[in-house]
Formats: structure tokens, C-alpha cells, sequence
């Protein structure tokens, strides 16, 4: 698998002494869908700032594609244009008066041509499911839809990875279930994802990777289904075992179910409860 970005060894001292990250590592891959896990205090947030050089490391050395971040003014330009950043609170991002002059505004200093422009800012509302909002008063959406004109505004610059912060932070049930759907959409269209939750549910039915961070290391990086082989790493990063996958472990440990691959959402193992006999259906067969 490609290396989009790597992480070498990368710390990061704030200005009143604290440490973000402690000599943390870490490769994330193109074109999967990463999650990284942690408590509060962990370095997700500050990694992610990393990630698009919105924070320089104190120590160590971060690259894309094998290239170490060029920090200079070019550079950084480069780099966010292909790295986006949806913050966990969307009122840090918006800033205009109107949805539409909002999501143009990063094409607009990409030097873009107005009909160019006007086509990214269709295409990325109609990618989070706003179309028709583009004159509609940023002031006037519910929360969900402004972290949805965040997003828009990201994909406007055509990134090649997606960074977000906490983005089921705030959200309902049914606003969780549309993101996660928009999230399912854009990976599917080849943006690579990498987003902090402390969902550890949300992680496992979702992620390709998982990415457990503690004191400002990540202390474990796997496939997501060698999760459950990790007990200890969780624990250490404040995460229990997803839900699902402790109920499934039960239902073999008393014989319910056969011993097998773990489900990655509660529909699979109600599925895969469906489809065992039982005593009755037996009987009806005789």
C-alpha cells in the first residue's frame, strides 16, 4: 500500500512548555479510511494540525509521498491544497455571509477560473448533499449543515486527503447516520479519510485502519479487523472493546454462535443470529 504521509519520530512543544506530541510515528496509507482513537489529551487533534501544516514539529520530520514538508510559503500552499482540514467546530472555519461564497473561497485563491470555480462549488454541495443552498445565509443552518458546508468547502480544493476533527461531535443520531453515508460516499470516489472520534463503535464498523493514541505517541496501528487483538492497546489508549464485538465473544463463549470472524456492525450479528437453527425450526422440519 502507498505511504501518503509518514511520520517520523514527530514532536511538538506548545509555547507554555506542554507537550502535543512525544516522538510519535506513524504511516497512513492512500485510499483507505483511517480513525484515529484516543482520550482526551492523546495528540489527535495535534496530529491532524500536523498533517496539514497547520503545527510544526518541534522535533522529527513529516512527508508526503516520501518528500519532506516544505514549510515555506509554496510549500504550505501545495500541501493544503491537497491535505483538507474540517475543524470540530465549524464555526472556526466559516466566515462568510453566504454558503456558496464560503465553499469558493479556497478555488478563488487557487487562481481559478469563474466557471471553474462555479463548477467545483456545485459538484462539492451536491457531493454533502446541499444542493440549491449556495445563496442560503451560513447564519441560518443547523449545525450539521454548517460541518457539511466545511466539508463542501474541503472538497472544492479537490484534495487527495481528508482530515476531521471529531466530526460526529454535536451531531444527532440521523445527522451522524448522514455524515457517515457522505463519508462512505467520498471514499468510495478515492479520497483518503482520516478522522479522531471516541466512537470506538463508529471506528470498527467503518475504518480500514485504526489508530490508537496515547501521551502523544501512537502506540498501535493496525488493519481494523486485528482490533480485537488488542485489548491491552485500548485499554492504554481509554478505549473498551466495541460493543458488538464483546457481545459476539459471549455468544461463542455459550455457544451460539460458531467461532468466526467478528461482525463489524450490531445488523451483521443479528444477522448472523438469524441464520442459526433453532430448536423449533427443527422440529417444524421433521
Amino acid at each position: 500500500m502507498t505511504a501518503l504521509i509518514e511520520l517520523d519520530a514527530v514532536s511538538h512543544t506548545f509555547a507554555d512548555g506542554s507537550a502535543g506530541l512525544d516522538g510519535c510515528s506513524l504511516t497512513l496509507s492512500g485510499g483507505r479510511r483511517h480513525a484515529l482513537l484516543g482520550a482526551n489529551g492523546a495528540g489527535k487533534t495535534t496530529l491532524l494540525q500536523h498533517l496539514n501544516g497547520l503545527l510544526r514539529p518541534s522535533a522529527g520530520q513529516l512527508r508526503w509521498r516520501g518528500h519532506a514538508y516544505d514549510y515555506g510559503r509554496a510549500g504550505l500552499s501545495d500541501l493544503r491544497r491537497r491535505v483538507g482540514f474540517v475543524f470540530q467546530n465549524p464555526d472556526r472555519q466559516l466566515f462568510s455571509a453566504l454558503v456558496e461564497e464560503d465553499v469558493s473561497f479556497g478555488p478563488l485563491n487557487l487562481g481559478l477560473d469563474e466557471a471553474t470555480v462555479r463548477t467545483r462549488v456545485a459538484a462539492a454541495l451536491d457531493a454533502v448533499g446541499l444542493a440549491g443552498f449556495g445563496r442560503r445565509p451560513v447564519h441560518q443552518l443547523s449545525f450539521g449543515q454548517k460541518k457539511r458546508v466545511c466539508i463542501a468547502g474541503v472538497l472544492a480544493m479537490e484534495p487527495e486527503l481528508l482530515l476531521l476533527d471529531e466530526p460526529m461531535a454535536g451531531l444527532d443520531a440521523p445527522m451522524q447516520a448522514e455524515l457517515e453515508s457522505l463519508l462512505d460516499r467520498l471514499a468510495a470516489g478515492g479520497v483518503t479519510i482520516i478522522l479522531s472520534t471516541h466512537d470506538i463503535d463508529f471506528a470498527w464498523r467503518w475504518a480500514d485502519h485504526i489508530h490508537m493514541m496515547a501521551a502523544g505517541r501512537c502506540i498501535a496501528s493496525v488493519p481494523a479487523h486485528q482490533l480485537p487483538e488488542l485489548e491491552g492497546a485500548l485499554q492504554a489508549a481509554g478505549q473498551r472493546l466495541p460493543q458488538v464485538l464483546a457481545m459476539h465473544s459471549e455468544l461463542v463463549a455459550r455457544g451460539t454462535l460458531p467461532a468466526g470472524a467478528a461482525p463489524r456492525c450490531m445488523d451483521a450479528l443479528l444477522a448472523a443470529l438469524r441464520a442459526q437453527p433453532t430448536e423449533l425450526s427443527g422440529e417444524l422440519q421433521v
